[in-house]
C-alpha cells in the first residue's frame, strides 16, 4: 500500500533547497545522529540546531565583551582635566 500525499494549505512560507554536495552530506552525517527522520525533518532539524549553536556562540561572545568593558572601565578617570576640551577646541583654527 502505498502513501497517499495530501495537499496541506498554509499561509506559512515554503522553502525549495537544492540538495548540494555539502548539504548531502550534512544530511547524511545528521541521518547517522537522528535514524528514522526523512531528509526534510533532518533539514529543519539541521537547522534549528544550527540556530541553538549560533544564539549560545553568540551569547559566549557577547559575556565575553561585557568582561572586558569592566575590566577596562575607569582606567582612564582622571586622565583628562576638567578642562581638557576646551583648552583642545582652542587650539583648533577658526
Amino acid at each position: 500500500m502505498g502513501a497517499t500525499l495530501v495537499a496541506v494549505p498554509t499561509t506559512r512560507a515554503r522553502h525549495f533547497v537544492t540538495e548540494t554536495d555539502d548539504l548531502a552530506a550534512a544530511l547524511d552525517a545528521a541521518a547517522q545522529r537522528w535514524p528514522g527522520l526523512s531528509r526534510p525533518q533532518l533539514l529543519v532539524r539541521l537547522a534549528l540546531e544550527g540556530d541553538r549553536a549560533a544564539r549560545i556562540s553568540y551569547a559566549g561572545r557577547r559575556r565575553r565583551r561585557l568582561a572586558a568593558v569592566q575590566r577596562h572601565s575607569g582606567v582612564l578617570t582622571g586622565a583628562y582635566g576638567p578642562d581638557y576640551l576646551h583648552k583642545l577646541r582652542e587650539e583648533w583654527p577658526l
